[in-house]
C-alpha cells in the first residue's frame, strides 16, 4: 500500500508541472497590464516601466516561469501585487472558509442524492423514479447563480429566516482558532455562534450542492440497477431475506464504488468551482479571491490559488483511490 501511494504521489509531479505551465501561459493571454492596473491610468510610462522592472514582468516568459517554479519549490508563492499580503497567508485564511462550505455542500448532496438514487432504482419506472430523475435533471441544468439569487430572494428577502451573505452575523462574537467557524464555535462552547454559522451555511451549501446532488443521485441509481440484476441478489431474495436487508447489506455496499468515485471528483470540483457561489453570498473563500485576482490581473494570486486547489484536488482523488480497497477487498494495490 505504501509503495502504491508513493508511486501515485510521484506520478502526480508531471501533472502538477503541467498545471503550473498552463496556468502561467493562460494568464499571459489575459489582456491588460498589471502594472497599469496597479498604478492607474494616470501613471506615467516611466512609473509603469519601473514597476514592471520591480515585479519582474520585463523578463522573458521562460525566466518568469522558472522563477515561479523556484519559489513554488520553496513553498513561497509570492505576494499579492495589489495588497502586498503573502499568498500563503491568504490561503491559510481563506481555505477553511471554502473547505467548510464544500463539506457542507457535499453533505447535502450525499444525504439527499444517495437515498434518492436508491429509491429510484428500487422503484424503477415508477412515479417516484420519474420524479427523482426529473428533479436530478433539473438540478444539473439549473445555473448556480440563478438558483443562489432565487434562494436569497425567497428565504432572506421575503421570508427573512436565513441570512443572505457572509459567514457570521455582525452582532455575533467568535474568536477564530482554526478558521473553521463550526469547529471554533464548538471549541469555545459558543452555541449562539454555532447556530449563526449553520444559518449562514444553509443557502450557499444548498446552492453549491445542487449539481453534485443530481449527479450522485443518477450515478447511485445506475449502480444500484446493475447490482440488483445480479444473481447473488436473486439468491438473497430466494433465501427469504427481507427486502430492506437485501438492499442495504448486499446491494448498496457493492454499488458504492462508482458513487465514491463521483463523490471524490465532485468534492474536488466544489473546492475549485465555488467562485459563483462565493461571489453571490459574499463568502470569503478561495473562489472569490481568485476571481478578484483575475479581474485585477494579480498574477501571484491566480497562480498560487489555482496551483493550491489543483494539489488539493489530486490529493482528494488519491484518497478516493485508496478507499477502494476498504470498500471492496478484492481490489489489491501493487
Amino acid at each position: 500500500m505504501l509503495r502504491y501511494i508513493a508511486k501515485r504521489l510521484f506520478d502526480l509531479l508531471p501533472v502538477l508541472l503541467g498545471i503550473t505551465l498552463l496556468v502561467f501561459l493562460f494568464l499571459q493571454l489575459i489582456p491588460g497590464d498589471p502594472a497599469i492596473v496597479l498604478l492607474g491610468q494616470r501613471a506615467t510610462p516611466d512609473q509603469v516601466e519601473a514597476l514592471r522592472e520591480r515585479l519582474g514582468l520585463n523578463q522573458p516568459l521562460p525566466l518568469q516561469y522558472l522563477a515561479f517554479l523556484g519559489r513554488l519549490i520553496r513553498f513561497d508563492l509570492g505576494r499579492s501585487i495589489i495588497s502586498g499580503i503573502p499568498i500563503t497567508r491568504e490561503l491559510a485564511t481563506r481555505f477553511p472558509a471554502t473547505f467548510e462550505l464544500s463539506i457542507a455542500a457535499m453533505l447535502v448532496a450525499i444525504a439527499l442524492g444517495v437515498p434518492a438514487g436508491i429509491i429510484a432504482a428500487v422503484k424503477k419506472n415508477g412515479w417516484i423514479d420519474n420524479i427523482a430523475m426529473s428533479a436530478s435533471l433539473l438540478g444539473v441544468s439549473m445555473p448556480v447563480y440563478w438558483l443562489g439569487l432565487l434562494l436569497v430572494y425567497l428565504f432572506a428577502v421575503n421570508l427573512q429566516i436565513l441570512p443572505p451573505s457572509g459567514r457570521l452575523g455582525v452582532d455575533v462574537n467568535l474568536q477564530p482558532i482554526t478558521g473553521f467557524y463550526l469547529i471554533d464555535s464548538l471549541l469555545q462552547l459558543n452555541f449562539r455562534a454555532f447556530g449563526d454559522v449553520v444559518a449562514h451555511l444553509i443557502l450557499p451549501a444548498i446552492t453549491l450542492g445542487t449539481i453534485p446532488l443530481a449527479i450522485i443521485a443518477r450515478i447511485t441509481r445506475s449502480a444500484m440497477l446493475e447490482v440488483l440484476s445480479q444473481d447473488y441478489i436473486r439468491t438473497a431474495r430466494a433465501k427469504g431475506l427481507i427486502e430492506r436487508w437485501v438492499i442495504n447489506k448486499h446491494a448498496l455496499k457493492n454499488a458504492l464504488l462508482p458513487v465514491v468515485t463521483i463523490v471524490g471528483l465532485q468534492f474536488g470540483t466544489l473546492l475549485s468551482g465555488a467562485i459563483l457561489t462565493e461571489t453571490i453570498f459574499s463568502w470569503p473563500g478561495i473562489g472569490s479571491w481568485i476571481y478578484n485576482g483575475i479581474l485585477t490581473r494579480d498574477y501571484p494570486v491566480v497562480q498560487g490559488g489555482v496551483v493550491f486547489v489543483a494539489i488539493v484536488f489530486v490529493l482528494i482523488n488519491l484518497l478516493v483511490d485508496i478507499s477502494y480497497a476498504f470498500l471492496d477487498p478484492r481490489i489489491q494495490y501493487k
